[in-house]
């Protein structure tokens, strides 16, 4: 039951980061702030493999603060 669990949130994981990817190389913001972005989710990635919750915490809090315009090295 457990083992199941892990696997649906990994799938679920898996599939927003791959959106994440597509939202954030469809974003009109410089570069530098494109590449921020794209090492934050290097960086939830690796953390899934670790921690799931954990990057999925992280991911949820990163997609929020795109959608309200909180983006790293854009004013």
């Amino acid at each position: 039951m457990e083992r199941d669990n892990q696997l649906d949130l990994y799938e679920v994981v898996a599939a927003r980061l791959k959106e994440a990817h597509t939202v954030v190389r469809a974003l009109q913001v410089p570069e530098d702030a494109r590449m921020a972005l794209s090492r934050k989710l290097l960086v939830i990635t690796a953390a899934a493999k670790h921690d799931l919750p954990d990057a999925a915490r992280r991911l949820d809090r990163l997609m929020r603060d795109i959608g309200e315009g909180r983006i790293p090295g854009v004013d």
